[in-house]
């Protein structure tokens, strides 16, 4: 009887200082965000797909063109992260930073950085491949089971 008195008091004491931290903590500029995350995160795409428009006008296949996009951004995504200028745009814009294909490259490089004081090789150059490896397994598998589920309802 006592016990159930003592949980139904701390279950009352836990919501009342619930309470009192909402009404504490500052609300989040949730449309400036909004509006970060949409422009940063276009951006990013405006300029994946300027370059594609380019190596389309010089004449490479939409295949190829869009294979050098990728490549490209993922390129960039990592050495910006290499630089520490990808986690600057990352706190002002959040998942707008995330979303593109830059976000990829920033999360793997990121994760490996973290190693950096172990060295280059057997630090970032090891947990690279440890880190991106559930990663791109993951990928490939989803990318082999939406081939196979393609081919089939054709």
């Amino acid at each position: 009887m006592q016990e159930a008195k003592s949980e139904e008091l701390k279950s009352l004491e836990k919501k009342e200082y619930q309470n009192l931290v909402n009404q504490v903590k500052p609300k989040p500029p949730l449309l400036k965000n909004f509006l970060w995350a949409f422009g940063v995160g276009g951006f990013i795409c405006v300029i994946a797909q300027m370059l594609l428009n380019y190596l389309l006008f010089r004449g490479m296949s939409e295949t190829d063109a869009g294979s050098s996009v990728a490549v490209v951004m993922v390129f960039l995504g990592a050495l910006l992260t290499g630089i520490g200028v990808y986690d600057k745009i990352g706190e002002k814009a959040g998942a707008g930073s995330i979303v593109p294909i830059t976000g990829f490259a920033n999360v793997i490089i990121a994760s490996a950085m973290e190693f950096k004081r172990e060295g280059y090789i057997f630090g970032v150059g090891a947990r690279i491949f440890s880190i991106a490896g559930p990663t791109l397994l993951f990928g490939f598998t989803a990318s082999v089971l939406i081939g196979l589920i393609s081919y089939w309802l054709k």
